[in-house]
């Protein structure tokens, strides 16, 4: 969003200045995985035998204890550990990296604390010493419960191991996410709810159900599968949130659906424009101060990451937030909260007042894409259809 469009707002005046920090989550990256997903855009590599995961779980400590000056004293509220496939970690490893954690950072009581972990039987033999570890959430990588779809995704696990791994999580974890896809190569409508009922059989907290996208820098990006079109996804999208209401599950987010009192609160934190500490390789942070908000990028690569640990130069990139950013960022995650976000936060959260992007609103209000009341600003059952074009209002300088 270019300056000379929020000038008339008097954005560029308005000095940065936060009062009280928010939230504060810790987000772990694991960078391996067994094999590539051909629609995979993660910061993700193919570990080629064992991997490091002691000598990684050192660099990821220390990167903490380089970052503890930009944290100090604050609390953290939730942790996620993703990928990658972080339970390609061994128990002990990861046993230690969480104690090792705690040690240095203050977690909040009850502090949700989520794994990702892909359903093939290895990994699925580990949920016990992942529970033990300290891991109180799983998230599993399903996709799809059926075989000729997985194979289509490039994963490697089947749809019978999906439902073991899934009974494996269920007698160690009450909190449990399971992920999956729609509008897959050759899927129809009823093979997209056969999946979401397989899903719901299992009575999970939480449920979140991705629209495949070809994003680019994938191997679908270049050699296109043939996908369900437009009509018949959104049939299957419709359908779906349908069937998840009739089951009690709460669409509270673009593509997230809970029991009640079981959103995710480490990803809630990211759509109420909370701050992260981001280690590991090709990690993001975004953190703030009380003078202003930065953004930092670790390194992809694992090695160059592990070397830039040794050498204290860990972080590729870093960037303070202009003022335009904080408002278009805000809107961009809050926005995809079915409910919207309270008025005051987006002054909470960009020390911005809200009287700055009036004509933003009162724009998207009246092409129906948003509704005010009550304190509270959310998306229209139109603007949550069409996010992008909602979107685009508070991108107008760039067009």
């Amino acid at each position: 969003m270019s300056a000379q469009i929020l000038q008339p707002f008097g954005i560029k005046s308005q000095p940065v200045s936060f009062q009280v920090p928010p939230p504060l989550s810790l987000y772990i990256h694991i960078p391996w995985c067994v094999r590539k997903c051909p629609y995979c855009d993660f910061n993700s590599h193919e570990a080629h035998g064992a991997i490091p995961d002691r000598e990684y779980a050192d660099a990821l400590l220390r990167d903490i204890d380089s970052a503890l000056p930009l944290i100090w004293g604050r609390k953290v509220y939730s942790i996620f550990i993703g990928g990658g496939t972080p339970s390609l970690l061994s128990g002990e490893a990861l046993s230690y990296l969480l104690v090792q954690v705690c040690m240095r950072l203050p977690l909040a009581h009850e502090a949700e604390v989520t794994l990702e972990a892909n359903p093939g039987t290895v990994e699925a033999d580990k949920f016990a010493a992942f529970r033990e570890a300290g891991v109180n959430r799983l998230s599993l990588g399903i996709q799809s419960f059926n075989d000729m779809h997985l194979q289509a995704l490039g994963r490697i696990h089947s749809g019978d191991e999906a439902k073991r791994a899934i009974d494996i999580a269920q007698s160690h974890f009450d909190n449990i996410n399971l992920d999956l896809m729609y509008a897959l190569p050759g899927q129809a409508l009823e093979g997209a709810l056969l999946d979401v009922r397989s899903a719901l059989s299992f009575t999970p907290q939480h449920l979140s159900c991705y629209h495949l996208t070809l994003e680019p820098n994938t191997l679908f990006a270049h050699h296109p599968p043939q996908l369900p079109d437009d009509d018949a996804s959104s049939e299957m999208q419709l359908e779906i949130e349908t069937l998840m209401a009739e089951h009690g599950y709460q669409h509270y987010e673009t593509s997230a659906f809970a029991k009640p009192g079981k959103h995710a609160r480490h990803n809630l934190n990211y759509w109420q424009f909370g701050d992260y500490l981001g280690i590991g390789a090709g990690a993001h942070s975004k953190l703030s101060f009380h003078d202003k908000v930065i953004r930092q990028a670790r390194h992809k690569q694992p090695k160059a990451y592990m070397d830039g640990v040794a050498q204290g130069s860990q972080v590729q990139g870093e960037q303070v937030l202009g003022k335009d950013d904080l408002v278009f960022e805000f809107m961009m995650n809050s926005l995809r909260l079915n409910g919207g976000f309270e008025e005051s936060l987006f002054q909470e959260r960009t020390s911005l007042p809200l009287l700055l992007i009036r004509h933003e609103l009162e724009q998207a209000e009246q092409k129906g894409l948003l509704v005010r009341e009550a304190g509270r600003i959310a998306p229209t059952e139109m603007g949550r259809r069409f996010l992008n074009d909602l979107l685009q209002i508070f991108l107008a300088a760039e067009h």
